[in-house]
């Protein structure tokens, strides 16, 4: 698994949308990047700044924030502390 350094996290994005609540299917070019994940790991923070999340927190980061790394398959994102807008 991927041991995020310093004040970085790995986030595990939401997946994007498939369908309106009134039931319309958006197809893929129409869909939004996901701005919401689950914290699957954090690093140990730096000396003057502590982490605040932890894992398992349901997060919100910026749209442009943070880089997509694909292990197996399946996307992540490593962001640092400071990009994450908000724990839900």
């Amino acid at each position: 698994m991927i041991k995020p350094l310093a004040d970085r996290v790995l986030i595990e994005p939401k997946e994007a949308e498939t369908k309106t609540a009134s039931g319309i299917y958006i197809p893929d070019t129409a869909k939004e990047k996901p701005q919401q994940g689950t914290v699957l790991a954090a690093g140990p923070g730096k000396k003057d700044e502590p982490m605040e999340v932890k894992v398992g927190d349901q997060v919100l980061y910026g749209k442009y924030a943070g880089t997509e790394v694909t292990v197996e398959d399946k996307k992540y994102l490593i962001v640092k502390q400071s990009d994450i807008l908000a724990i839900l």
